[in-house]
């Protein structure tokens, strides 16, 4: 299978120290975004333009405030959001003694529409982030902000809860790889026991809106000194039954009604592959379990909703017959 126009972009300005104090602390940022919302929040077509504005933080006793540009991004929430996702462009340049040091292009995620379920369903969702953390290092590490968001052109002010996600580039760069831009990559194509992780893992969160080939919420990399290594990282979990955001549904062409059940997309692989990765995530099950425990500003009930709905995972993992018929049977066989 033939990989087209693979280009791989290299992370040249950034050292393994000045990436690290953003991501490093688990403590939530406050964050004031100074902008004309109204304008920004409302610019969704293919052209979308940079949008000024300034960031004030403090994080501990480290406070400042740089001008950045802002522009709404995404696919889904871009058109059904009220309030989409943002890319933030930072000065690259003029960050250093501050906790964005080493950065310049982060992922805001913010919370859809006004009601309050979808600011939980964010911090459900930095819950999982904080889960696949816990169960490898090859993921997206995320930083909770309480975010005042300011309108300059008019009075409005809104504030609510977001993350930041670390870059396609610092996340190469963090675990020795580089950026692998590619079309039609196929799952194939990819380290097999990390793709059967991930796989694994979208089982654990019931998720499914996600495709190797389509590039859609995975980004690709590719280990600097291992060049046939190609990791397919996985991202964007709001449309799991981890999550369980309102306007989440399955892919129509899958046998499932509903995000909450579970539909394992990995490719079939030797028994001794998948026995090692259910290990892996036995080990890991503590870990995941604290990660969720530690987002203290997801309420009760949702924490332990989402514990109960990965308690269903780990008991069925348990129990061969399900095992078999999941991962064993229901895995997608290898095109001939």
């Amino acid at each position: 299978m033939r990989l087209r126009a693979a280009v791989l972009v290299p992370f040249l300005y950034m050292s393994a120290h000045a990436q690290a104090p953003l991501f490093q602390s688990h403590a939530p940022l406050d964050l004031q975004i100074r902008t004309d919302m109204h304008a920004l929040l409302h610019d969704k077509g293919e052209k979308r333009v940079e949008h000024p504005g300034t960031l004030r933080f403090q994080d501990g006793a480290d406070t400042g405030t740089v001008k950045i540009d802002l522009r709404a991004r995404g696919i889904f929430r871009l058109k059904e959001c009220a309030f989409p996702p943002i890319r933030v462009d930072l000065p690259a340049k003029k960050l250093d003694h501050t906790p964005f040091a080493g950065q310049d292009k982060l992922k805001l995620v913010t919370h859809c529409l006004s009601a309050r379920v979808y600011e939980r369903n964010l911090l459900r969702e930095y819950a999982v982030y904080r889960a696949f953390n816990a169960l490898t290092d090859t993921s997206f590490r995320v930083r909770l902000a309480h975010v005042t968001y300011i309108d300059s052109a008019r009075t409005d002010t809104v504030i609510r809860y977001g993350f930041l996600i670390e870059s396609d580039a610092a996340l190469a760069h963090r675990i020795g790889a580089e950026v692998f831009e590619a079309n039609n990559v196929h799952d194939l194509l990819t380290d097999p026991a990390y793709m059967t992780l991930v796989a694994m893992f979208q089982y654990l969160i019931g998720n499914t809106d996600w495709s190797v080939w389509g590039r859609h919420n995975i980004a690709l990399v590719r280990k600097t000194a291992e060049p046939h290594k190609i990791l397919a990282v996985p991202y964007d979990y709001d449309f799991s039954g981890a999550v369980g955001a309102p306007y989440a549904t399955p892919p129509a062409q899958l046998p499932i009604r509903t995000v909450r059940e579970r539909y394992y997309r990995g490719f079939c692989q030797p028994d001794t592959m998948l026995a090692s990765i259910l290990q892996r995530f036995r080990i890991a099950r503590d870990s995941i379990y604290a990660a969720v425990q530690a987002v203290t500003e997801l309420p009760d009930g949702d924490r332990r909703n989402l514990l109960g709905y990965f308690k269903e995972f780990y008991d069925a993992i348990e129990n061969r017959g399900i095992v078999q018929r999941e991962f064993v049977r229901g895995c997608r066989s290898v095109p001939q």
